[in-house]
């Protein structure tokens, strides 16, 4: 009897969901025509269909959501600028245009100019800086300071006047200040940053951006004085052919004769200071907005950055062997650009054609003139 009960109770469910389907199903034609036939309310605008060329304002209107013109326009303001209320040359371009620098791929200007600077410049200028200190470290433990060991003679000859001193004193204290801030720059964020943290590597390396960008205007006009202080005796004669054939006597026990200035002293001042110098000048002063005239476009910009970048680099790497040669590299040379002398048997051994003029007089000993005596100071006083 339960099983029967149930049986019809289940029976009597489908047969009235059946139903319900069935009414339905008929009322859907009625409810679909009846929706045609009063069409849209009052005052409906069907929005119009989206085209390519319309500005953001258009595509809110007609596909509300969609900001592809948006991005459209700061994709292709590299070519064609956009509009901005902000100052400035290209305040209207988010975007550079595609370029293509040397060792980069083409692609936006940025992003050519990052690749260049991570690829190239400082991988390999840092390689060379490290090649020229290895060099040199090897060379002094196999040769030692070049030169010998001269008792005092008591004969001094004038190798520089003060104001010879003072302008290379200027220069290349701020040659120093120039190339520890760049080099911090470019590779302390390999070198420094794990070792001292974000925090003090910040703070070293916006103090150090400031002292690079106030002391290169200093750089620049003492290396001016420089030049023209020094550019007479760093022309080329006879005598730095032979040098050169036989590299200075640098491999032997006895130097080749020169005159003031050696071959290799002349080479470092024209390859080492003036030209790359002044190219290192030349674009540092359009990095610093300091060159009147210039509208200082982005891609301007990073042009100069990487001939700065390259020029400083082989700058740095020659002078670093200028100061290895002029501090422990050969005796007595830092003593004659602190005090401006030299004895006579240094002159000889290391300079001998200059020494030889000296002798001769065909230069003097004495090339600045010395302090006069002070009157109120009595000997032994």
């Amino acid at each position: 009897m339960i099983t029967r009960g149930l049986t019809t109770l289940t029976l009597g469910v489908a047969l009235s969901l059946s139903a319900q389907a069935q009414t339905t199903a008929a009322a859907e034609p009625a409810v679909a025509a009846s929706a045609a036939r009063s069409g849209p309310p009052a005052g409906f605008v069907a929005p119009a269909e989206p085209k390519p060329d319309e500005t953001q304002a258009q595509r809110a209107k007609s596909q509300p959501g969609n900001n592809a013109p948006t991005w459209r326009a700061v994709r292709e303001s590299g070519t064609t600028p956009g509009y901005s209320s902000l100052p400035g040359a290209e305040q209207g371009v988010l975007i550079q245009p595609f370029v293509q620098y040397p060792g980069s791929a083409k692609t936006t200007a940025g992003e050519a100019w990052r690749q260049v600077r991570n690829q190239w410049i400082i991988p390999y200028g840092g390689s060379l800086i490290f090649l020229a200190v290895l060099a040199l470290a090897i060379f002094y433990w196999k040769r030692g300071p070049l030169g010998h060991d001269h008792p005092e003679t008591g004969r001094k000859i004038e190798r520089f006047t003060p104001f010879e001193r003072a302008a290379h004193w200027t220069n290349a204290s701020a040659f120093v200040v120039l190339a520890v801030s760049g080099l911090v720059m470019a590779f302390g964020k390999f070198l420094l940053l794990p070792v001292i943290g974000s925090t003090l590597f910040g703070w070293l390396t916006y103090a150090l951006k400031t002292a690079h960008n106030f002391v290169g205007p200093l750089f620049a006009v003492s290396l001016i004085v420089v030049v023209v202080t020094f550019i007479k005796d760093n022309f080329a004669n006879a005598s730095d052919f032979v040098w050169l054939s036989k590299l200075g006597g640098m491999l032997s026990d006895k130097e080749v004769p020169s005159h003031r200035f050696n071959a290799g002293e002349k080479g470092m001042f024209w390859w080492g200071v003036l030209i790359p110098g002044l190219v290192v000048v030349g674009s540092g002063l359009i990095l610093d907005k300091l060159v009147p005239g210039l509208a200082y476009l982005r891609g301007d910009m990073q042009v100069a950055h990487m001939i700065h970048a390259v020029a400083a680099l082989i700058m740095t790497t020659l002078l670093i062997g200028h100061i290895y040669m002029g501090t422990i590299g050969v005796k007595g040379a830092l003593g004659a650009m602190k005090t401006g002398y030299v004895d006579e048997a240094w002159a000889k051994e290391h300079h001998e054609l200059w020494y030889n003029d000296v002798k001769a007089g065909k230069i003097p000993a004495q090339r600045s003139t010395p302090p006069a005596p002070n009157p109120t100071l009595q000997p032994g006083a």
